[in-house]
């Protein structure tokens, strides 16, 4: 193989050779093989592949730590500040990592954005991307509602477009697509590290990355050149065998996988995919599988370079990309005898499809005990929506399956029964399906199609159909089904299923339907049966790519202005948080102590809020209001102890604020699962929040935390959330001591009842305590400047 001129370097390593000399060695070694200039993408300047380097920093932890590598693993080392110093310890150490690329929704680049203006510097110095896709509302189909959006969203698309323009990042125009299916069209590549800021940033793992979701603060850092610091995944590996088939499809494998580990299962582990099965997938359904990884808490997923990926990689234009990979096909996979913290084993040929939810995205059932569940369980049984598309499921190939069933319904006399909606992951995919004619048959089959955007996947849909309350069911090929997460209606059960299967509800409108062994009836009244879906992974005639939606950064970016108006509400400057005051913490009201599952959703709503996302004052206001209160079984009504009157999350905590009162939220399990909604840690900031204490914290939420500079703590015992009172007050001892690995100590003083103690956990490390001490990582990084 190409890379058996590491081998001198390792037998070096092995003889006890120092690191600088197997660096040494290791370049020369390489030298001929990886002395290529290869860009990343088609749309950057000086942007290379950094094959070469990422192999010389594996080549010195190989020899440290001596034992075969998982692909995960590979990619992690290959990108280290300081591979030879670095402590590497899975699920213990902190890893200081440089990644690839950096990308940003519209959505949450706002406060990105406006986070990096603050810190002073020219331009990124790390490849980024901004892509317009969360703020464009459904209503009544894709042209009329992206102009809706243009016209409403106007000072927000100019602030980042000339934001963009002034810093050196590329920008996604409104109506380009959704984030993630950009990146997978345009970016991604095999080996590479990425971040973005959005929770489902692993579907580009479809590609054999790791892409992983941030907060702000994080694509912050690598934006201004500084490493990255994640804790050092575990490795959780997926064996697949067999061959998929039939009405199966790779959403089905995630949502089995979710069904085993379930929403936080992955919590702190990379999933990481192989086995003889991989390879019945296509590039897009590996994507669609590390998209939804997100469900599971995992920090990313990914699957080793094939042969699919390099058929994907030639469709989209990017040959050079999988020529450059295929010379390093060793690096780009597991070695053999690699270990993994937890194996799971799905056999492709008996798996059937599943349809998870309602309220959940793990809540797994098979389709053919979905009936038998529904009834139990007194879910709907009338599908009123059926929803296709969105980042998880929107490939040519998805929407070719889709059509091909839509096509079989139009052939035998009969249309959606449900309302059927369809949205293009890209603008590429919406001009290469109307050229092809599946939109044409989903057209006239009943389907509306949406903007390339994620729409109702985030609540950005105005829902007509039905009245807030009404009880119903939907079913959509999304990755999340939160309550009231799609269209507010917390009365609305919404089920995950693949495109195939939510096709074949759109014409039974019945959950109780299975397409594998039941019948319908055609016009005539004669009963058929659906036949399994087929559709081509990639387009024969090659991509359309559709109207140009791309913006450049300009040559000269020296006269360009950051459009941003002081009267804006839309819009607004960060001023700093303040620094730690370098005191315990007493007498703390707890301000909301929440109960059942706390998602980013809950903590802080997207929806109509979205477009307060660059501006902090407004945005707070919405401060976990749809969490609920543990005192009275409601959402937004807690009590004032300063004035003992009642009233909404934020409007209380603004008060505590203003009266100079600090103040605690306590909650449950897996706190902040969800979207890697910044907000829902800048928000608790801003109204004077000092510690949120729970029983367990959700990866991304949890460093959002730390990054702007409220404590994140968790009970030692689990059964102190059930102890303490939403009327109780708090101490928190042992802040001035805060050290990595040491615990803190609650003291919690009941309204009535004696006093008591418990233990608190925290996972800070050294760096970590200095955000804390200066009162956000932004504040140290200024500091840090000056």
């Amino acid at each position: 193989m190409l890379l058996n001129a590491r081998l001198p370097a390792l037998a070096a390593l092995k003889s006890g050779a120092s690191a600088a000399r197997l660096n040494k060695s290791s370049s020369r070694a390489l030298a001929t093989l990886v002395d290529e200039k290869v860009s990343q993408n088609n749309w950057e300047k000086g942007s290379y592949i950094n094959y070469k380097n990422n192999v010389e920093n594996l080549e010195i932890v190989r020899g440290r730590l001596q034992r075969p590598f998982t692909f995960a693993e590979k990619i992690l080392y290959g990108h280290l500040d300081d591979p030879a110093g670095q402590d590497i310890e899975r699920g213990v150490s902190y890893l200081k990592l440089r990644p690839d690329r950096v990308a940003c929704q519209d959505a949450t680049a706002q406060m990105a954005i406006l986070q990096f203006m603050s810190a002073g510097l020219p331009a990124v110095a790390t490849p980024t991307t901004v892509h317009c896709d969360h703020l464009i509302e459904a209503q009544i189909g894709g042209e009329k509602d992206l102009a809706r959006a243009v016209d409403i969203n106007k000072e927000v698309y100019n602030f980042l477009a000339t934001a963009c323009a002034k810093y050196n990042i590329g920008f996604w125009r409104p109506g380009s697509g959704i984030i993630h299916q950009i990146v997978l069209e345009n970016y991604a590549f095999p080996g590479a590290l990425m971040i973005g800021t959005d929770s489902h940033t692993p579907n580009a793992g479809g590609l054999g990355m790791l892409a992983i979701g941030v907060g702000g603060a994080d694509a912050v850092d690598v934006m201004a050149g500084l490493p990255w610091e994640l804790k050092a995944p575990k490795i959780i590996g997926v064996k697949l065998t067999g061959t998929i088939s039939g009405w199966t499809s790779p959403k089905d494998i995630i949502l089995k996988v979710a069904g085993i580990l379930t929403v936080k299962g992955g919590t702190g582990a990379i999933v990481e995919y192989f086995g003889e099965g991989v390879e019945s997938l296509s590039c897009t359904g590996m994507a669609t599988i590390c998209n939804m990884g997100a469900e599971i808490g995992a920090t990313t997923s990914t699957f080793p370079y094939n042969a699919r990926m390099k058929d994907y990689l030639d469709a989209t234009k990017r040959s050079f990309v999988s020529d450059f990979a295929d010379k390093y096909s060793t690096f780009l996979k597991a070695d053999e005898g690699a270990e993994y913290d937890q194996l799971v084993e799905i056999d492709l040929n008996t798996l059937e499809p599943y349809v998870n939810g309602p309220f959940t995205p793990d809540l797994a059932t098979p389709i053919s005990q979905l009936k038998e569940t529904a009834i139990k369980n007194d879910w709907p049984l009338e599908v009123k929506v059926a929803l296709i598309g969105s980042c998880t499921n929107s490939s040519y190939e998805d929407m070719s399956r889709s059509a091909s069933i839509a096509q079989d319904a139009l052939d035998h006399g009969i249309k959606a029964k449900a309302l059927f909606t369809v949205t293009p992951g890209s603008e590429q995919i919406r001009a290469t399906i109307a050229r092809d004619g599946q939109l044409k048959v989903f057209e006239e089959f009943g389907g509306l199609l949406l903007a390339n955007a994620c729409g109702p996947c985030i609540g950005q849909w105005d829902r007509r159909d039905i009245k807030k309350g009404d009880k119903n069911t939907i079913v959509s090929s999304y990755n999340r089904n939160f309550t009231g997460r799609n269209d507010s209606n917390p009365a609305t059960h919404a089920f995950v299923a693949s495109p195939d299967i939510v096709t074949a509800f759109a014409i039974s409108g019945d959950l109780g339907f299975n397409p594998l062994t039941d019948s319908l009836k055609d016009k005539d009244g004669n009963e058929f049966k659906l036949a399994a879906p087929s559709g081509a992974g990639l387009p024969v005639l090659g991509y359309d790519p559709g109207n140009d939606t791309y913006q450049a950064p300009p040559e000269d970016r020296s006269t360009v202005v950051v459009d941003v108006a002081p009267t804006s509400d839309r819009l607004q400057l960060l001023s700093p948080f303040s620094a730690w005051d370098g005191k315990d913490a007493f007498d703390l009201p707890i301000l909301i102590k929440s109960k059942g599952k706390t998602t980013t959703d809950h903590i802080s709503q997207a929806g109509p809020w979205l477009k307060y996302r660059g501006h902090l004052q407004n945005i707070s206001n919405n401060y976990m209001i749809g969490a609920i209160n543990a005192e009275n079984d409601k959402a937004n009504t807690i009590k004032n102890f300063m004035t003992g009157e009642y009233g909404g999350v934020p409007d209380v905590a603004g008060y505590y604020r203003d009266h100079n009162q600090k103040w605690v939220v306590v909650g449950g399990e897996n706190f902040g699962e969800g979207s890697s909604r910044e907000h829902a840690a800048l928000e608790p900031r801003y109204l004077g929040g000092f510690a949120i204490i729970a029983r367990s914290f959700a990866r991304i939420h949890e460093t959002n935390l730390k990054k702007q500079g409220l404590l994140p703590l968790t009970f030692a015992d689990p059964s102190a959330y059930d102890r303490i009172n939403p009327d109780d007050k708090v101490d928190i001892i042992g802040v001035t001591t805060l050290a990595p690995g040491k615990n803190l100590k609650l003291v919690v003083h009941p309204k009535n009842g004696e006093t008591w103690e418990t233990e608190l956990a925290q996972t800070y490390n050294q760096e970590q305590i200095e955000w804390f001490k200066y009162g956000s990582a932004l504040n140290k990084m200024a500091a840090a400047a000056k």
